[in-house]
C-alpha cells in the first residue's frame, strides 16, 4: 500500500496543483493515469521474475537448503540490475511510440512524455527493491521492506510538493520524484542485505548468475511475467477504448477512481501473495496436511477484504475522488461509474489471484498463466472488440462491465485446478508412508 502511495501522491498533486487552472490540472492528471498501463507493459515480465525468486528462497528455506537461498539471492540480484538498465533505456528512449499505442489525446502528450520518461529513470532501482523485498517476505522478513517503503513513500511526498509547488514543473515533477523514491527504497533494502546475516544476505563480490537458480527463476517467474505483460496489453486495450471517448476528464476521473481501488487490489495481492510464500514453504517441507487450511484462510481473507473495503470506498466515493479533482463534476461522475462496476466487485480479482499464486506455489507456472491469458485478458480483449465497440462504444458502464465478468471465469476456473493439486500431493504422501 506504501508502494501504492507513490502513485497515489502524484495523482493528488498533479489534480490539486499541476496547473493554473482546471483545464491544466485536468490534462495534467489524465497525463500520470495514462502512463500506468504503458509502464506496466514494459516492466512486467521482469517484475515477473521477482515471483520466481520468492518462490526459489521459499522452496530452499522450507527444505533447509541455504546454499540455494544463497545462490538464488545473488542470481536474483543480477537478473534485477540487467532487467531495470534494459526496461530504462527501452521505456525513455521509445516513450512516444508506446503512448501511441493508445492513442493518447494530443493535448495530454506534453505532460505524459516528460513524465513517462523520468518514471523509466527510476526503472532499476524499482526492480532490485522488489525481487530483494520478494526474496525477504519469503523467508519470513516482511517488517523491513514496509519500514524502507515508508521511508520512500514519506520523501516522495514531500518532493511531490516540492517539484509542482516550488518548482511548478507539474507532471514532470511527480515522475522525478517518484524515481528519486525508488532509489531512496533500493538504497535501504539493499544496505541491509549487505549487513545481514539472515539467509538472504547480500555479498556484491558474488554477484553472478547460477545456472539452477536462474532456470527455476525462469521457470516460475518468466510465465508469471508474461501473463502480468499481456495483462498489460488488456489494459492497455481499455486505455485506449478510454481514450476513443476524447475527453480528457473521463481519463482524469478513471484515473482517480482507479488510484482509490488500487487501495483494495493491494490488500487482496499481498494476502494472495503470502498463499504463495506459505504454499512453497509447505510444498519444500513436504507439509501436505496443513496446505488446505493455508489456501482456504487465503480465499476467506481476501474475499472479506475485498468486499468490506469495496462498499467502504464506494460510500465514501464523492468525497475521495473530490481530493483527486476538486470541484470537477464530470471527472467525479465518471469516477463513480468506476467505483461501482470494478471496486464493489473486485473482491472476484481477489479470488483469481488467490488461485494464480496457490499454484505458483507449488511450483506450477505454466498453467496459471494460461488460465489467467484466458479467462481474464483474452475474454476481456474479446468483450471490448465484439461487445463494446460495435454495440456500447458511448457507454461507460459496459467497458467496465469487462472487468467483474472475466474475473469470476477465471476464479472458478481455478478452484479445480487448486483440487488436483492437493489430491496428487496427497497421493505422494501415501506412498511416502507405505515406503517408509
Amino acid at each position: 500500500m506504501l508502494q501504492l502511495l507513490f502513485n497515489t501522491a502524484d495523482t493528488i498533486v498533479v489534480g490539486r496543483w499541476g496547473g493554473d487552472t482546471e483545464a491544466d490540472r485536468e490534462i495534467a492528471l489524465a497525463a500520470v493515469g495514462s502512463c500506468g498501463a504503458i509502464i506496466h507493459l514494459v516492466v512486467n515480465i521482469f517484475l515477473g521474475l521477482s515471483v520466481g525468486a520468492g518462490v526459489c528462497v521459499a522452496h530452499a528455506i522450507g527444505a533447509k537448503e541455504f546454499d540455494v537461498v544463497e545462490r538464488t539471492v545473488h542470481t536474483a540480484v543480477y537478473t534485477a540490475l540487467i532487467g531495470g538498465v534494459f526496461v530504462t533505456i527501452v521505456g525513455y528512449v521509445f516513450t512516444p511510440q508506446l503512448l501511441g499505442l493508445i492513442n493518447i489525446e494530443p493535448s495530454i502528450l506534453p505532460q505524459a512524455i516528460p513524465y513517462m520518461r523520468a518514471y523509466f529513470c527510476g526503472m532499476p532501482a524499482s526492480l532490485l527493491y522488489n525481487y530483494c523485498a520478494a526474496m525477504l517476505r519469503a523467508s519470513g522478513d516482511t517488517a523491513r521492506p514496509l519500514g524502507f517503503l515508508t521511508i520512500a513513500g514519506i520523501a516522495n511526498v514531500l518532493l511531490n510538493l516540492v517539484m509542482v509547488l516550488a518548482f511548478n514543473t507539474g507532471a514532470l515533477g511527480v515522475g522525478v520524484a517518484t524515481a528519486a523514491s525508488n532509489w531512496i527504497s533500493c538504497a535501504l533494502i539493499v544496505w541491509f542485505m549487505l549487513k545481514t546475516d539472515g539467509p538472504c544476505h547480500l555479498d556484491v563480490k558474488k554477484i553472478a548468475i547460477h545456472k539452477e537458480p536462474l532456470k527455476k527463476i525462469l521457470a516460475i517467474g518468466l510465465p508469471a511475467g508474461i501473463q502480468s505483460s499481456l495483462f498489460s496489453i488488456s489494459n492497455v486495450i481499455i486505455q485506449s477504448a478510454l481514450q476513443s471517448f476524447q475527453s480528457a476528464t473521463v481519463i482524469a476521473g478513471h484515473t482517480a477512481a482507479s488510484n482509490i481501488q488500487g487501495y483494495i487490489y493491494t490488500v487482496m495481492n499481498s494476502t494472495a501473495q503470502s498463499s504463495m510464500n506459505f504454499t512453497g514453504q509447505h510444498v519444500g517441507a513436504k507439509k501436505w496436511k496443513r496446505l488446505k487450511t493455508v489456501v482456504l484462510w487465503h480465499y476467506g481473507l481476501v474475499f472479506s477484504f475485498g468486499i468490506s473495503l469495496g462498499w467502504i470506498l464506494y460510500l465514501l466515493g464523492k468525497p475521495l475522488l473530490n481530493v483527486f479533482t476538486p470541484g470537477n463534476a464530470g471527472a467525479i461522475e465518471v469516477g463513480m461509474i468506476n467505483l461501482a462496476m470494478i471496486g464493489l466487485t473486485y473482491f472476484l480479482c481477489g479470488g483469481l489471484d488467490v488461485g494464480s499464486y496457490t499454484m505458483r506455489g507449488f511450483g506450477k507456472s505454466l498453467a496459471p498463466t494460461i488460465i489467467s491469458l484466458t479467462g481474464a485478458c483474452a475474454l476481456r480483449i474479446v468483450w471490448i472488440y465484439a461487445v463494446f465497440y460495435p454495440f456500447y462504444s458511448d457507454n461507460l458502464t459496459m467497458l467496465y462491465l469487462s472487468y467483474p465478468i472475466t474475473w469470476l471465469i477465471t476464479s472458478i476456473i481455478y478452484i479445480p485446478c487448486i483440487i488436483h493439486e492437493f489430491r496428487k500431493h496427497k497421493d505422494d504422501e501415501m506412498t511416502e508412508i507405505a515406503q517408509t
